[in-house]
């Protein structure tokens, strides 16, 4: 058995970060010339500016995969015991009441340290640590269901979901999931709680689904999905998170979460965006994500055409997900196959 390749130091801003085991393959289709933990490792620094923003302040979970992304999956809420003294952190709560202290990025060292752990890819909340129970992003996530791919969402993204937002004059900041959606971030003023950002994450899913009735779904029960682009609501609920701008996914391949412009969405591919290929591409165009934080939306319109749409249509409130206790106004929570029988 060959011996292990001892730790290496890399250097981060003014700390110096410990790299074990910076050999080990974690993306096999790149391989050891492209896909190691020290790979990963180096693309976090490359992409330095553009992960820390899509991080900053937020609380953060960690999805790790210590022996590579074939490997055993960690989902990491609170930060190990063992964090260097200048890891910061914030408390959270659970639906369950229960409390946590996650990670919270301050500087590029942080990211880097949590890759050195095995970290593939970040879930920040969409709330910062100065306030984590009102969020100030707003979060619209196309995931395509079986039978549709990322075509289908690029569509819906370009078409009806840049349409309401250009109804009610806000920005809104696309980026690929890394996987076979596309999320599109718009920022929000943090005047709301968890529950009425959902409300509003409802209302704007249901217009986009009034816009194509035949492509977009609102339907949080699987079976009634069909073959459609589902836009789930449920990822601006307390405790939930996406994975962030410029994180790497669970893929061989070594896909990344990749924000762009409205206009390179129109011909982007997932496989366009790898841990090997963005370092080249930030360094030539920078952050897409830029000027994100430049403009906060008034959530008001939203909440009213919520607030229309259980008055004049009888549609309120949706499913939550099953590990949520149940919620004041919420439906009948059980598949409508079981609730037949």
């Amino acid at each position: 058995m060959a011996a292990a390749v001892p730790a290496i130091e890399v250097q981060v801003g003014d700390r110096m970060v410990r790299v074990s085991n910076p050999d080990k393959v974690y993306f096999s289709a790149l391989g050891s010339e492209a896909g190691t933990k020290r790979h990963l490792v180096d693309y976090y620094v490359s992409v330095a500016d553009g992960i820390v923003r899509a991080l900053r302040d937020r609380p953060t979970y960690l999805q790790r995969f210590p022996g590579g992304v074939e490997g055993e999956e960690i989902y990491q809420k609170r930060i190990p015991s063992h964090a260097p003294d200048w890891i910061q952190t914030c408390q959270v709560a659970f639906p369950s009441g229960r409390t946590a202290d996650a990670l919270r990025v301050t500087e590029a060292a942080d990211v880097a340290w949590a890759a050195n752990l095995g970290t593939v890819t970040f879930h920040p909340w969409h709330a910062r640590c100065t306030d984590v129970d009102r969020p100030d992003e707003l979060r619209i996530d196309l995931d395509p269901q079986p039978g549709t791919d990322f075509s289908d969402a690029r569509r819906v993204a370009l078409t009806q979901v840049r349409a309401v937002l250009d109804e009610l004059g806000w920005v809104g900041f696309p980026k690929t999931s890394g996987n076979r959606g596309v999320h599109v971030y718009v920022r929000i003023e943090p005047r709301w709680t968890f529950t009425e950002v959902r409300r509003a994450a409802i209302a704007f899913a249901r217009a986009v689904e009034r816009r194509d009735p035949a492509g977009v779904t609102t339907k949080w029960w699987k079976e009634e999905r069909g073959e459609q682009v589902f836009v789930d609501y449920n990822q601006n609920a307390r405790d939930r998170t996406i994975a962030s701008a410029y994180s790497a996914r669970r893929r061989v391949e070594g896909y990344v979460s990749a924000p762009l412009t409205w206009d390179e969405l129109v011909d982007a591919e997932t496989a366009d965006f790898t841990i090997a290929t963005m370092p080249a591409r930030f360094a030539a165009v920078g952050d897409r994500h830029a000027t994100i934080d430049d403009v906060s939306h008034d959530l008001t319109p939203l909440l009213e055409w919520y607030e229309r749409d259980e008055r004049d249509k009888g549609e309120g409130d949706m499913p939550y997900p099953p590990n949520y206790p149940k919620m004041p106004g919420e439906p009948m929570r059980v598949q409508p196959s079981k609730a037949k029988n």
